[in-house]
């Protein structure tokens, strides 16, 4: 149930998305939608991100809607309430990890050494977010550990640009890769959502 397995394989590219307006959650989901990413992180790194979750939810029940930068238990809670189908974590400590399974939803926890990577397999946790990928070692890191840890796979996210994502896709324990560049803050800004369709069809083609 908790697995975030299957997340990993529903786009080459996970959009990280970022709203100050809660208005505009929907048109950047339908956006994406257009463009064929069927999967969204929205992450809850401003006030409007809850209720960016609860409209997406509820007008675009098509798109996968998850809670990203989930760091705290009471968030993971809030953000199932809102009607997030996955949580995404940047890293991990053991009462974050607890709510992350008390809600239910699968989720994709944080790691950026192997340690923590191993100390979350040992909770059964097979699927993982690689983050920051590129200042913790990038595709020489994965490319290391793949050996000791083949049992796990990644989505990679933090420093990841339309040129690099091509090499962390090729590796065998990259499912996707999280990327900010499909919803870049001037589009937002501007509410230039068909440039965002536009860079959201570029991403789905890179599968």
């Amino acid at each position: 149930m908790h697995s975030g397995d299957a997340l990993l394989d529903l786009s080459p590219v996970m959009p990280v998305v970022v709203v100050d307006d809660a208005a505009d959650a929907v048109p950047v989901a339908r956006a994406l939608l257009d463009g064929g990413i069927g999967v969204i992180e929205l992450t809850l790194r401003t006030p409007a991100a809850l209720g960016a979750i609860e409209r997406v939810a509820a007008e675009v029940p098509e798109i996968v809607i998850g809670a990203g930068t989930v760091t705290t238990a009471e968030q993971a809670k809030q953000a199932a309430a809102a009607g997030a189908r996955f949580l995404v974590t940047p890293g991990c400590t053991d009462r974050l990890l607890d709510a992350a399974f008390d809600t239910g939803l699968p989720f994709l926890p944080g790691a950026g050494t192997v340690s923590e990577a191993m100390r979350l397999a040992e909770r059964g946790l097979t699927a993982l977010k690689f983050f920051p990928a590129e200042p913790s070692g990038g595709v020489a890191f994965l490319k290391a550990i793949a050996g000791p840890l083949p049992g796990l796979r990644f989505c990679p996210t933090g420093g990841i640009t339309p040129e690099s994502a091509p090499r962390y896709l090729a590796l065998s324990t990259v499912g996707c890769v999280g990327g900010s560049w499909l919803t870049p803050g001037d589009a937002l800004a501007a509410k230039d959502f068909s440039r965002i369709t536009a860079l959201a069809r570029e991403a789905s083609a890179l599968a």
